[in-house]
């Protein structure tokens, strides 16, 4: 009884004093050439590429953000100087939305909701869309797979540029 009692004193009171001593340990420094990096992007720094070039200045304006070497997720952002209906279509891949600044209505399944900054949505894929983003509006978008759009009736033209 009295070696169990020992040996039980004798891990109590040393325990704490080799734990004590020891410094977490920080990760190891080295990358591999495979492994995810960080990705740190300030909004004046972005390059906008025009989605409707033929709308000149009235265009939406696209930025990716990343794309997942992978998966080919990616997030993006969008950006409407001026009001514009984004006629129906679909994606690929699984969509989410959430606005940044301005507003934005989606409509989809015969819902059609408006939502402003810190809003968000999700529709699955190939789920048929539409929207009426409002003019400076900016949203943040992710993708489960590659970037693509599939106009129902044809993409919008200057006619769907709103007041």
């Amino acid at each position: 009884m009295k070696a169990v009692l020992y040996v039980t004193m004798v891990v109590l009171i040393a325990f704490p004093v080799s734990v004590r001593g020891q410094q977490p340990q920080e990760p190891a420094h080295t990358r591999q050439a495979d492994m995810p990096v960080a990705v740190f992007q300030n909004y004046q720094d972005l390059k906008w590429d025009k989605i409707l070039p033929d709308l000149g200045e009235s265009s939406p304006e696209i930025s990716i953000l990343h794309v997942d070497p992978k998966t080919q997720a990616t997030k993006l952002l969008i950006h409407t100087p001026k009001g514009i209906h984004i006629r129906q279509h679909w994606h690929s891949a699984n969509e989410t939305h959430t606005m940044i600044v301005g507003t934005a209505v989606f409509a989809c399944d015969g819902k059609r909701v408006e939502q402003g900054p810190g809003s968000f949505n999700y529709l699955p894929a190939k789920m048929v869309h539409e929207a009426w983003p409002a003019a400076g509006s900016v949203v943040f978008i992710t993708v489960d797979g590659p970037w693509d759009v599939n106009w129902v009736d044809g993409a919008p033209t200057a006619a769907d540029l709103t007041k």
